[in-house]
């Protein structure tokens, strides 16, 4: 067996050095992580669809024949049921005068 300690480190013995970040170097690494697999980390361009400007949500309990007039309302005019209730709000803050 090796004479002493067995896990001891000599802090004196190591050394720091700079990394080599010239251009032939980084596309000789780059070169050769691809060849290994690695991927670019640089983010990507963000896909998939366009987040919605409407992001509020409304959790309204009506009775079962008031959502049954405003799915088949949305329906008839092809649009969503939030717009439709958009719509309604916006007639009674003009009737109101909020």
């Amino acid at each position: 067996m090796s004479e002493g300690k067995p896990f001891n480190i000599d802090l004196g013995r190591l050394k720091s050095r700079e990394k080599d970040r010239s251009s032939q170097a980084v596309e000789k690494t780059d070169r050769a992580g691809e060849e290994l697999g690695f991927v670019d980390r640089q983010p990507q361009k963000r896909r998939g669809r366009r987040p919605s400007p409407r992001t509020g949500q409304v959790h309204a309990k009506v009775l079962p024949v008031v959502s049954e007039e405003i799915a088949n309302e949305a329906k008839r005019r092809g649009v969503q049921q939030g717009v439709v209730i958009e719509e309604a709000w916006v007639l009674y803050k003009n009737k109101s005068g909020i």
